[in-house]
């Protein structure tokens, strides 16, 4: 689904420098010329166990994830690390007699970012015990429904990395006369243009580690 409203990021010398600025201002000097184009990889991790065993999990249920790592354009973070995403089980069965495993399917649906939701793109299949996830559709090729555990439980556990895709072109607002071809890298923050004023984007070494 194409978005309309366009993402502005400032540079973070510039938040420190002029951080009384209005938001407005900044955004009026943005010229929303440029896109995070549509099939650019989200790393993702998983905030929670999933599993096939019991009743903790039934298909239509939601469950959360977080950005892994800053998805840049150039020097700029447009999708920072820690934003918050969405993604839904589409089938589930639990483990049964004769050897059969639990199986589920997952689909990654949307990232919150600014208030707003960005579509993505991610389908998986999780079967056995955990230690084998396939791609449906192919994000990642990874052994496409080969070598499965039966008779076990399926079982995403919490910390485990998925990546997504962006489903369509996202606009992006820079800073006028700014470009994005990659040198030093500088950390900056993205911005909705209706308001939403982000925290500077953490440095690696601050970056929040999920619970195990």
């Amino acid at each position: 689904m194409a978005l309309t409203a366009a993402f502005a990021v400032v540079p973070a010398h510039a938040q420190q420098a002029d951080s009384a600025v209005p938001v407005q201002a900044i955004q009026a000097a943005a010229e929303p010329e440029v896109y995070l184009p549509a099939g650019t990889e989200i790393p993702l991790k998983l905030t929670q166990t999933i599993t096939t065993k019991g009743d903790s999990w039934e298909e239509g249920d939601q469950f959360n994830l977080v950005v892994a790592a800053d998805v840049r354009l150039g020097d700029y973070v447009i999708i920072p690390q820690g934003t918050k995403a969405i993604g839904r089980i589409t089938w589930l069965t639990s483990r049964g007699a004769f050897g059969k495993s639990g199986k589920m399917d997952i689909e990654l649906e949307y990232i919150q970012l600014g208030g707003r939701r960005i579509n993505i793109d991610g389908t998986y299949r999780q079967e056995g015990n955990g230690a084998t996830l396939a791609t449906v559709g192919g994000v990642i090729a990874a052994g496409v429904f080969a070598g499965f555990i039966t008779g076990r439980s399926g079982e995403l556990p919490q910390g485990r990395e998925l990546t997504a895709t962006l489903e369509s072109n996202l606009p992006v607002s820079l800073p006028k006369g700014a470009s994005v071809a990659t040198s030093a890298v500088q950390a900056v923050t993205a911005q909705p243009v209706q308001g939403f004023q982000a925290a500077p984007a953490p440095a690696a070494s601050e970056a929040p580690e999920l619970e195990q």
